[in-house]
């Protein structure tokens, strides 16, 4: 059964609906990536903010009160019809909720034991509900009033990709008639300490596959599509998850994994590497997930494919990443456009040279077109993504 991605919000550095994202990605706009100080002691980093006007805080309940939570309430807002005619077309038991992230709300939650543990007492606005793993998801649900399964994933940076293969599982067991899917995460100071101590942060803006890049930027975004079996014009055409457990945090050097799963994710969608269009890098900018990932993606297109990585306009969105790089591939197909790969232009000779995008590179072809979106985690999780058009009635394995 094909899943169809009928709808799609979502805000991130790059904007702050669709359309202003969508205007952004393509013309390689890096304006979101502001230089900002107080998230690592004693250093200024550029980060990916959203400057949208949020839905306040007030009229959320306290366990509720988190700016993940508001960043996910905006981005469904924005397709609240389509979430409406499936409430009606469906019932509200038989949609669900699926959705990734790694933070949840403990922003909030590591202010208010700062309050404690300075003055022995916390605030009234801390709730221990705010940093629980489940919250946006049950918050999505309460805001909707749904009754479908309702969850979240969390496997750290592929964790919304691992959502939206999840929401596929809910619509072929016939257990959901439509899915809202998709991630949310937000800045938070215990991201950015921790990926500090990693020694993985970069303290310019990131050059994914340069010979310069120096390690990451973190960024905060809301995705939320709305998957059914409603025929649309672009599809979930295959998705394949593995885990090769390499290292808790660093990958497998040689990317058996990254590259395996993205031949389970061709075989999936009955494709093979030669049908794919255009390929979303996770490309960090770190030494060695570049490394790896252009050693996977050089064996499985030793033809080439047109790819990018997108995080120099978007920061690491982590939790949020998979959802966030596969709707730029929703974008893409959209439009029938390629987003440029923004870096220095310094290839480094020790890596495969791959077809990196610019701002001249187009789709070859009248299509169909076919994108592919990988997104790889600590842990060895790797998941691969394949987006495209599809026939209404057509069937994968």
């Amino acid at each position: 059964m094909t899943a169809y991605l009928n709808a799609l919000g979502l805000l991130c550095a790059l904007g702050n609906d669709k359309h202003q994202v969508s205007e952004r990605l393509f013309a390689g706009d890096t304006s979101g990536m502001q230089v900002q100080a107080g998230w690592v002691p004693g250093r200024l980093l550029p980060v990916g903010a959203v400057q949208a006007q949020l839905p306040p805080l007030a009229a959320m309940s306290t366990a509720q009160a988190t700016r993940n939570n508001q960043l996910l309430l905006a981005a469904a807002q924005q397709i609240d019809a389509d979430i409406q005619q499936a409430i009606a077309g469906y019932g509200r038991t038989r949609i669900g909720i699926v959705l990734g992230t790694s933070t949840s709300g403990i922003d909030e939650a590591t202010q208010g034991i700062a309050r404690f543990l300075h003055s022995g007492e916390f605030p009234a606005s801390y709730n221990y509900g705010q940093q629980e793993l489940a919250a946006p998801a049950e918050f999505l649900a309460a805001q909707l009033n749904l009754a479908g399964p309702t969850y979240v994933i969390s496997t750290a940076c592929t964790s919304s990709a691992r959502a939206l293969l999840s929401a596929r599982r809910l619509l072929d067991s016939g257990l959901c008639d439509a899915v809202l899917c998709g991630g949310v995460d937000s800045l938070c100071q215990l991201t950015l300490n921790g990926f500090g101590s990693l020694e993985a942060l970069s303290d310019e803006r990131c050059k994914p596959f340069s010979a310069n890049r120096t390690g990451i930027n973190i960024g905060e975004a809301a995705v939320l599509f709305l998957m059914s079996k409603e025929p649309a014009p672009i599809a979930l055409l295959g998705a394949a998850a593995n885990s090769d457990a390499h290292h808790i945090s660093a990958p497998d050097p040689e990317g058996r994994g990254a590259e395996q799963v993205m031949r389970l994710a061709l075989a999936h969608a009955g494709l093979q590497a030669t049908d794919i269009s255009y390929l979303n890098l996770h490309g960090t900018a770190t030494q060695h997930n570049d490394a790896m990932e252009s050693l996977a993606v050089a064996a499985v297109f030793p033809e080439g494919v047109p790819c990018s990585s997108s995080k120099a306009m978007t920061g690491h969105t982590l939790g949020a990443a998979g959802a966030l790089e596969a709707a730029f591939c929703w974008l893409s197909l959209a439009a029938k456009r390629l987003p440029p790969h923004v870096w220095d232009g310094q290839r480094d000779p020790q890596l495969p040279a791959l077809h990196l995008t610019d701002a001249n590179t187009h789709l070859n072809g009248q299509g169909p077109y076919r994108m592919m979106s990988n997104s790889f985690a600590f842990g060895g999780n790797n998941i691969s993504l394949i987006l495209g058009s599809a026939a209404p009635g057509q069937v994968h394995p």
